[in-house]
């Protein structure tokens, strides 16, 4: 019976040393103890990643701000007066410019060339049947010149007269990217709107630029053509005639200027608006 005391005894006091460190005693493990401190050290460095970010947003924050203000009242800055587009007039005393006008106001020519021009006539089967071969090779030549002559200026009169009559829709178009560049509505400056604005300006660029391309090949085809005319006159066998006569009618200017005549009087003595010398009245 004793015996059976002295283990129960025992026992217990191993029991109770046992719930002692479990529940009241403190228990060091040198692993969890280190993993601990690099735990820390991770949260100190993220914490400090934390602030550099924060401090880096609020700074990005603070210039998207700057950046999405406008310029204050930007209409009475840099708001322009440019001139506005002339259409082309002239007096119509005979009748016969209205047309000219009409067409490079408008594109539309409808005969307004022919009208404030001289005709050009056919040469007649006699007079034709009467040259020689140089002869007619030279008539022909300058026949053409003239033909060419009233194409290119029929077709610089529809390319302006086509400029002028839209103008008026391009100056609008130009006013409404103007205002909207100006404006200080919330909805026209957004990164969307700001880059569509520059694409129509740019779209309106290339579009003048084409006009002003149309502009200079219609130069550019005329200055040929008075080429070719310049040509025909080195080439004529008459070149020492024409010369001789020019310079003739230019000495007679000077002398009558000096003498204080007009000039529409000498050009009346001088007869140089002669329609009868132009291809196709029947002079080669």
């Amino acid at each position: 019976m004793k015996k059976k005391m002295l283990v129960f005894l025992i026992v217990m006091g191993l029991a109770a040393g046992t719930v002692s460190a479990q529940f009241g005693g403190i228990v060091y493990d040198p692993a969890n103890y280190s993993n601990a401190l690099l735990r820390y050290a991770q949260l100190q460095q993220q914490l400090i990643q934390l602030k550099n970010s924060y401090t880096q947003l609020v700074s990005q924050y603070n210039l998207a701000v700057q950046m999405a203000k406008n310029i204050q009242n930007m209409p009475a800055r840099y708001r322009a007066v440019f001139s506005q587009w002339r259409n082309g007039t002239a007096l119509n005393t005979f009748g016969n410019t209205s047309g000219w006008m009409t067409g490079i106001n408008s594109g539309t020519a409808n005969g307004g060339y022919q009208q404030a021009t001289t005709q050009l006539l056919p040469y007649s089967p006699d007079h034709l049947s009467g040259m020689n071969a140089d002869e007619l090779s030279r008539v022909k030549s300058q026949y053409a010149s003239v033909e060419l002559s009233d194409g290119a200026n029929t077709t610089a009169m529809a390319t302006i007269g086509s400029i002028r009559g839209n103008a008026q829709s391009v100056q609008t178009q130009i006013a409404n990217l103007e205002q909207d560049s100006l404006s200080s509505d919330p909805n026209l400056n957004t990164e969307v709107s700001v880059l569509n604005k520059i694409n129509a300006a740019g779209v309106l660029t290339l579009r003048t630029l084409q006009d002003s391309n149309k502009l200079l090949a219609s130069l550019v085809e005329q200055q040929t053509i008075l080429a070719k005319f310049g040509e025909l006159a080195l080439k004529s066998d008459d070149l020492d005639e024409i010369l001789t006569e020019g310079s003739s009618r230019c000495s007679h200017l000077l002398d009558f200027l000096n003498d204080g005549g007009g000039i529409a009087t000498f050009l009346g003595r001088a007869d140089v608006m002669d329609r009868e010398t132009r291809p196709g009245s029947g002079k080669p």
